[in-house]
């Protein structure tokens, strides 16, 4: 299963043509990372690969909870963008609802949260990172 990251119409995560969305899908850079709460092996250098999934906020929880899931099962790891209370609390919503999905198929999942800068259109700004993985 392929899920697509960046924001289009046929991504089930991106569901609207929010401007901060578009904005945060025309960056070319990848994001930053503070170190405000990133773990240790991450501070090393060594970063997990995990599929990022930025979030809106008009992104529906079901579909992000359905993607984060997919995610999941397949790799073990995803990680959830946001920029902004609306998109954090679809995202949040998201790992509640993925989590109950998963936990029927007897997997159970943990939310890292943390801060991260991402370049948008030249422009730094700080988003919620949330790395979601087996447990």
């Amino acid at each position: 299963m392929s899920l697509k990251t960046s924001f289009d119409d046929q991504n089930p995560v991106s569901t609207s043509h929010d401007p901060e969305e578009v904005r945060m899908s025309n960056a070319q850079s990848l994001p930053i990372a503070r170190a405000v709460g990133v773990s240790s092996p991450q501070a090393n250098g060594t970063q997990r690969s995990a599929e990022v999934l930025k979030v809106s906020t008009r992104s529906r929880p079901s579909a992000v909870a359905g993607a984060i899931a997919g995610v999941i099962r397949e790799s073990g790891a995803a990680e959830v963008q946001s920029i902004g209370a609306g998109a954090t609390n679809q995202a949040i919503k998201a790992v509640a609802i993925a989590r109950s999905y998963l936990n029927e198929e007897g997997i159970d999942i943990v939310c890292i949260p943390s801060f991260i800068d991402v370049s948008i259109d030249d422009e730094e700004r700080t988003a919620i990172r949330m790395l979601i993985e087996r447990r």
